[in-house]
């Protein structure tokens, strides 16, 4: 059985807990000009997985459920307790794990470019790929492992996407948390998949950014963080002409509506 790691992590801000966990072969610094604002309204966690940023790699895979697993033990050891959690990319697909394994620890979740089934990426990791010159120099900038162990990570996630299970949609019906999916429209996440993923996740709300790629938190920055704090902020309104959600939500119109 593998260790938990004990994650890197900084701390932000005053408030309500909310943990932002980053996507894929980068670190919490990708939360930069972006998300991090949100330390204005609450306090912010910002953990580098592991073999990621700070955080070293362990002996070992590389896998969604030990890094989801890794996170639970961050909300009840570190953080005390159940927080509001925002994933972008594959944070995103641990974040998801998390709310799945424990509803307990999950007030509020944020999807963001995420794909529960990595069959959903237009295109996935590779072995034998050259990595692009900035994702190998912000690895070794921070890295306790050193620049010479990246191409050991890169080997371990793309044994990981080819050979991990994902989770059967059924089992995203365990998720309990009122959810936000977010993506771009030109996004590295499928479209059709963000859409299932929607469908699929019981108290699930849908938002999809115009002109926007999987790199929206640099795009859209401002967009995406004020997007993320309405939602982490205020409560679900019934809407006007409920049609997926007629089953449990009340309209506000007071009488039927004729086509």
């Amino acid at each position: 059985m593998n260790d938990i790691v004990d994650m890197w992590h900084d701390e932000r801000g005053a408030g309500d807990p909310v943990v932002l966990l980053h996507g894929g072969m980068t670190d919490s610094r990708c939360f930069t000009g972006n998300l991090d604002g949100l330390a204005d309204t609450f306090k912010t966690y910002l953990p580098d997985r592991r073999g990621h940023g700070r955080t070293p790699d362990a002996p070992g895979p590389l896998t969604i459920e030990l890094m989801a697993q890794d996170t639970i033990a961050f909300l009840e050891r570190t953080v005390g307790g159940p927080a509001r959690l925002v994933g972008y990319s594959a944070g995103g697909t641990v974040a998801l794990r998390v709310a799945m394994r424990r509803t307990d620890l999950v007030e509020r979740l944020v999807l963001i470019s995420t794909a529960y089934d990595l069959d959903g990426l237009i295109f996935k990791p590779q072995a034998g790929g050259a990595m692009p010159t900035e994702i190998v120099d912000a690895y070794a900038e921070v890295s306790p492992d050193g620049r010479d162990h990246f191409p050991v990570v890169i080997d371990k996630i793309v044994h990981a996407v080819a050979t991990e299970p994902s989770p059967d949609p059924d089992d995203l019906h365990a998720v309990t948390a009122r959810t936000l999916v977010l993506a771009g429209d030109d996004d590295l996440v499928t479209l059709d998949h963000t859409v299932a993923l929607y469908r699929t996740l019981p108290t699930a709300e849908l938002a999809v950014l115009p002109n926007a790629s999987h790199l929206l938190l640099l795009e859209h920055a401002e967009t995406v963080r004020t997007m993320v704090l309405t939602f982490l902020t205020t409560d679900a309104v019934p809407t006007y002409m409920p049609i997926a959600r007629a089953h449990h939500t009340t309209s506000k119109a007071s009488g039927s509506l004729q086509i």
